[in-house]
C-alpha cells in the first residue's frame, strides 16, 4: 500500500507542471541567460541620439548669433524668443512623457510611434527657423512660433527614445554598454552639428558694421549694396546647413526604427493596470536619488549650457577670432567623441560617483585659465581640447546614472510600472528649462550692457559681460552641482545589490507567468 502510494505520488508529480509544485519538489532550473544585445542592435539604437544633438548644438551654438547680426532681430526680441522656446520645450517634455505613459502598446511597441510620426513635420519646422521672412515686422513671431513647433516635435522624438533606455534589455551592464554607444554617437552628432552649421556658415563672410553709432549716414550709404549681398548670401548658407541637418535627422530615425525592438519587462505584464501619471508623478517626485540626481546634473547642465549659447559671442567679440569660432568649437567636439570611451572604462572601473567628481571637475581650471588668459589662438586651442573632456563627463554620465535610479524605484516601488516617460521626461524638462533661463538672461545682459547688433566689434562691458558669462558663472555653478553629487546615495555597492534583487525579481515573474494556465492543466490532469 505504502509502495503503491509512493509510486503514484511520483507520478502525479512528473505530470505537473513544476510551477505548481511545492518549490521542495521543483526541478533545479537552468539559470537564464543573459539578454545580450548585438553591437548591431547597440549601434542602431545609438544612431537614434544623433538628430536631437545635431540639431540641438546647431541651434545652441548659432541661434543666438543667427538672430542676432544675420536675421537682425534685436537682442530684447532675440532673448525672448530664446527664453521662450526653451521654456515651452521644457513644458512639452512632462506633457509628452504624461502622453506616452497613457499609450498602449502596438505591433511596433509604445515609444516607436512617436518617434515615427514625430519626424517629418520636425524637420519641416526646423528648416523654417532658419528662414529669413521678408516681412520685418513679425520677424520675431515667425522665429518664435517655428522654434516652439520644432522644440515641440523634437520632443516626442527625444523623450520616447531616451525612455527607450528601459526597453532594450533588462541587464543593467548591457543598458550601460548602449548608453556609452549613444553617447559616443551623440558626441559625434554634436560634431556633425557643429561641423556643418559651422564651415558651411563660416565660407559666407557675414557683413559687419564697423561703426553702428554712425551706421545710419556713412556706412548706411557707403556699403548698402555690398551689405545686403553679403547677407543674403550668409542667409543662403544657414538655409543649406539646416538642409543638409534635416536629411541627417531623417537617415537616423529610420535606422533606430528599422534596427531596435522594444522590450517588456516579465513583471510588468502581470499588472492589470498601469499607474496613473499623476501618481506616478508624485511617487518619482518623491523618490530621494532622483532628485538629488536631478539637482546636481541641472547645475552643471546650466553651467554647460552657458557656455554653449555664448561660446560664439565670447570667441568673435571677446577673443577676437571671428573666422576661427567654428574651428573651436569641431575641437572641442571631437576632444569629447575621441574620449567617451575612455570616461565609458573609468566609470565601470573606479564607479559613477567617481566619475562624476573628476570628470565635471576637470573643466575648472581651463575655465579659469580663459579668465585670465590674454587673446592667444594656440593657447585657445590647447583650452578648448582639454575642456571636451569635461564635455564628455557631462555628455555620459547622467545618461548612464538615471537608469540606476529607475532600478532603485523599481525595487521600492515594485507595483509602479510604465513611469519610465516621467523620469525621462522631467529630468530633460528641467535640464531644458535651465537652457532657456541661461540663454534669456545672458541675451538681456548683453542687451544691458550696450550689444551692438551686426557690429564689428563691441563696447568693453559687452566684453566683460561675455567673459563672465563662459567662465566665472559655469564655475560657481559647477561647484554648487558637485556639493550636491555628494548627497547621491547610489554608489557601486548600491547599484549591485539592486541588481540581484531585479534579477530576482525577473526570476520570480518568469516563473509565475504560466500560474493562469497551470489551474486549467492541472485540472485536466486530474
Amino acid at each position: 500500500m505504502a509502495k503503491g502510494e509512493g509510486a503514484e505520488s511520483g507520478s502525479a508529480a512528473g505530470l505537473l507542471p513544476t510551477g505548481i509544485l511545492p518549490a521542495a519538489e521543483r526541478p533545479a532550473q537552468e539559470p537564464k541567460k543573459k539578454q545580450q544585445l548585438s553591437i548591431c542592435n547597440k549601434l542602431c539604437y545609438a544612431v537614434g541620439g544623433a538628430p536631437y544633438q545635431v540639431t540641438g548644438c546647431a541651434l545652441g551654438f548659432f541661434l543666438q548669433i543667427y538672430l542676432l547680426d544675420v536675421a537682425q532681430v534685436g537682442p530684447f526680441s532675440a532673448s525672448i524668443i530664446l527664453f521662450v522656446g526653451r521654456a515651452w520645450d521644457a513644458f512639452t517634455d512632462p506633457l509628452v512623457g504624461f502622453c506616452i505613459s497613457k499609450s498602449s502598446w502596438t505591433r511596433l511597441g509604445r515609444l516607436m510611434p512617436w518617434i515615427i510620426f514625430s519626424t517629418p513635420l520636425a524637420i519641416i519646422a526646423y528648416f523654417l527657423i532658419w528662414f529669413v521672412p521678408d516681412f520685418p515686422q513679425g520677424q520675431a513671431l515667425w522665429y518664435l512660433l517655428f522654434y516652439c513647433l520644432f522644440e515641440t516635435l523634437v520632443t516626442c522624438f527625444h523623450v520616447p527614445y531616451s525612455a527607450l533606455t528601459m526597453f532594450i534589455s533588462t541587464e543593467q551592464s548591457e543598458r550601460d554598454s548602449a548608453t556609452a554607444y549613444r553617447m559616443t554617437v551623440e558626441v559625434l552628432g554634436t560634431v556633425l552639428g557643429t561641423a556643418i552649421q559651422g564651415q558651411i556658415v563660416g565660407q559666407a563672410d557675414t557683413p559687419c558694421l564697423q561703426d553702428p553709432a554712425d551706421s545710419a549716414l556713412a556706412t548706411e550709404a557707403a556699403n548698402r549694396t555690398q551689405s545686403t549681398t553679403s547677407l543674403r548670401e550668409t542667409q543662403n548658407a544657414y538655409l543649406l546647413a539646416a538642409g543638409v541637418i534635416a536629411s541627417i535627422y531623417v537617415i537616423c530615425a529610420v535606422i533606430l526604427t528599422l534596427g531596435v525592438r522594444e522590450q517588456r519587462e516579465p513583471y510588468e505584464t502581470q499588472q492589470a493596470e498601469p499607474i496613473s501619471f499623476f501618481r506616478g508623478l508624485r511617487l518619482v517626485m518623491g523618490h530621494g536619488p532622483y532628485v538629488k540626481l536631478i539637482a546636481g546634473f541641472l547645475f552643471t547642465s546650466l553651467a554647460f549650457m552657458l557656455v554653449e549659447g555664448n561660446f560664439a559671442l565670447f570667441c568673435t567679440y571677446t577673443l577676437g577670432f571671428r573666422n576661427e569660432f567654428q574651428n573651436l568649437l569641431l575641437a572641442i567636439m571631437l576632444s569629447a567623441t575621441f574620449t567617451i570611451p575612455i570616461w565609458q572604462w573609468f566609470l565601470t572601473r573606479f564607479g559613477k560617483k567617481t566619475a562624476v567628481n573628476i570628470g565635471i571637475s576637470s573643466a575648472v581650471p581651463f575655465l579659469i585659465l580663459v579668465a585670465f588668459m590674454e587673446s592667444n589662438l594656440i593657447v585657445t586651442y590647447v583650452v578648448a581640447v582639454a575642456a571636451g573632456i569635461s564635455v564628455a563627463a557631462a555628455f555620459l554620465l547622467p545618461w548612464s546614472m538615471l537608469p540606476d535610479v529607475i532600478d532603485d524605484f523599481h525595487l521600492k516601488q515594485p507595483q509602479s510600472h510604465g513611469t519610465e516617460p516621467i523620469f525621462f521626461s522631467f529630468y530633460v524638462f528641467f535640464t531644458k528649462f535651465a537652457s532657456g533661463v541661461s540663454l534669456g538672461i545672458s541675451t538681456l545682459s548683453l542687451d544691458f550692457a550696450g550689444y551692438q547688433t551686426r557690429g564689428c566689434s563691441q563696447p568693453a562691458r559687452v566684453k566683460f559681460t561675455l567673459k563672465m558669462l563662459v567662465t566665472i558663472a559655469p564655475i560657481v555653478l559647477i561647484l554648487l552641482g558637485l556639493l550636491l553629487f555628494k548627497l547621491y546615495p547610489i554608489d557601486e555597492e548600491k547599484r549591485r545589490q539592486n541588481k540581484k534583487a531585479l534579477q530576482a525579481l525577473r526570476e520570480e515573474a518568469s516563473s509565475s507567468g504560466c500560474s493562469d494556465t497551470d489551474s486549467t492543466e492541472l485540472a485536466s490532469i486530474l
